[in-house]
C-alpha cells in the first residue's frame, strides 16, 4: 500500500498533464483518420509524397520559382526592377554576352568585363582546386600520424572553416594593408613597407591563398575519414615486404583513397567556382579587374553599379548555374559509382 502511493503521481499533477494531453490527443485523432485513408488509397508512395510536401514547397518557393524569374528577368532589358516595367528583348542579353571575335582576348567582346571575369575564374580554378587538393591530402595524411594531441591539431585546422567568409576576408585585408602585420614583420629584415594588395601577382596570390586557407580544413577532413577506412593490415603487410613509404603512397593510399578524392575535387570546382566573399572583401576585384570574378561580376551588373542591368546579369547567371549544374551531376554521378563499387566490396 504504501509503496503504490510512494509511486503514483498525486492526483493534481495526474490531472494537470492528462488536461495538457487532450488537446493533442484531440489533434492527432483528427490527423490520424484522414491520414489512414490516405495510405489505404495511395499505399506507401503517397505517405511518403505527404511528408515530402513541405520540403518540396519550401524549394519550390526559394529555388524553383526564383529560378524561373531569374530565366525571365534575362530575357528583358533596362534597369527596372518589376518585370512588368522591363522590356522583353528575347535572348539579346545572351547575344551580347557570346557577342566576340575571340573569346581568349576580351577586349574584342561586346561584355568585355565579362569575359575577362570568365577568364579570371578559369585561372583561379586551375590554381585554387590544385593547391587546395594538394593542401588538404597533405594535411589529412599528418593528421592521420599518431601526433600527441592529434584533436587539438584537427580543431586548428578546421577552425578557419568556421569562420564567416567576410570576417577571413577582412582578417587577411588587415594583415595584408600596408600598415598592416605582415609588413610590420618585414621590416625587421629591411623591407619597405609594400601595398600587397595593389600588385596584380600578389593581389591573385593571396586571393588563391585565402581562400585555400578558409576552406581546407573541410576538405582534409573528408580525406582523414577516406584514410582512416583504409585497413591498416595492408600497411602492415607492406611494413613487412619493407615497401617504401613512396611505394605505399602509390599503391595503397592513393588507389583507396580516390573515391575521396574524386568527390572532393568536384566539391572544390563547384565552390572555386563560386567564390565571391572572402575575396571581394579582400580585393573589391582589385587592383584594375584583375581578380574579379564571375559570381562579382553578376552582383556589380545587377545591383551595385550605376548603369546596372539585371538582365544582362541573370543571363550570366544562368550560364553560371549551367556549369555548376553539370560538376553536381558529375558529384552525384561518382558517389552512386562509389556506392555500387562498395556494395559489390
Amino acid at each position: 500500500m504504501t509503496a503504490n502511493t510512494a509511486s503514483s503521481e498525486p492526483p493534481a499533477r495526474t490531472g494537470l498533464r492528462q488536461a495538457l494531453l487532450a488537446p493533442v490527443r484531440l489533434a492527432m485523432g483528427i490527423v490520424d483518420i484522414p491520414m489512414r485513408g490516405w495510405q489505404k488509397l495511395t499505399g506507401l508512395n503517397g505517405m511518403a509524397g505527404v511528408f515530402l510536401a513541405p520540403n518540396m514547397l519550401i524549394f519550390t518557393v526559394f529555388v524553383l520559382l526564383p529560378l524561373v524569374i531569374n530565366f525571365i528577368y534575362s530575357t528583358t532589358s533596362g534597369s527596372a526592377i518589376f518585370l512588368q516595367n522591363r522590356t522583353y528583348v528575347g535572348a539579346d542579353q545572351y547575344r551580347i554576352l557570346f557577342d566576340c571575335r575571340s573569346y581568349l582576348d576580351p577586349s574584342t567582346c561586346a561584355a568585355d568585363t565579362f569575359w575577362a571575369a570568365v577568364r579570371n575564374t578559369a585561372v583561379f580554378v586551375v590554381f585554387q582546386v590544385t593547391v587546395m587538393l594538394i593542401a588538404a591530402l597533405a594535411t589529412a595524411l599528418i593528421l592521420n600520424r599518431e601526433l600527441s594531441n592529434r584533436g587539438f591539431w584537427r580543431a586548428v585546422f578546421f577552425f578557419p572553416v568556421l569562420l564567416s567568409p567576410v570576417v577571413v576576408g577582412l582578417i587577411w585585408k588587415w594583415i595584408l594593408q600596408r600598415e598592416g602585420l605582415l609588413n610590420y614583420a618585414l621590416s625587421p629584415f629591411g623591407f619597405e613597407p609594400f601595398s600587397w594588395l595593389s600588385d596584380r601577382f600578389w593581389a591573385f596570390f593571396f586571393a588563391v591563398f585565402v581562400s585555400v586557407w578558409a576552406h581546407m580544413g573541410f576538405y582534409a577532413l573528408i580525406l582523414l575519414a577516406g584514410l582512416q577506412a583504409i585497413p591498416r593490415d595492408l600497411y602492415e603487410a607492406a611494413a613487412m615486404d619493407s615497401a617504401r613509404p613512396t611505394r605505399i603512397f602509390r599503391r595503397i593510399t592513393l588507389p583507396l583513397l580516390m573515391p575521396n578524392l574524386i568527390v572532393v575535387l568536384v566539391l572544390a570546382l563547384i565552390r572555386a567556382v563560386q567564390i565571391f566573399d572572402e575575396v571581394f572583401v579582400l580585393t573589391g576585384g582589385g587592383p584594375g579587374t584583375s581578380t574579379m570574378y564571375i559570381t562579382q561580376y553578376i552582383y556589380e551588373t545587377g545591383f551595385a553599379s550605376s548603369l546596372r542591368n539585371p538582365g544582362l546579369a541573370s543571363a550570366a547567371s544562368i550560364l553560371m548555374g549551367i556549369v555548376l549544374v553539370i560538376l553536381t551531376l558529375v558529384q552525384l554521378g561518382v558517389s552512386s559509382r562509389n556506392e555500387k563499387k562498395g556494395a559489390r566490396q
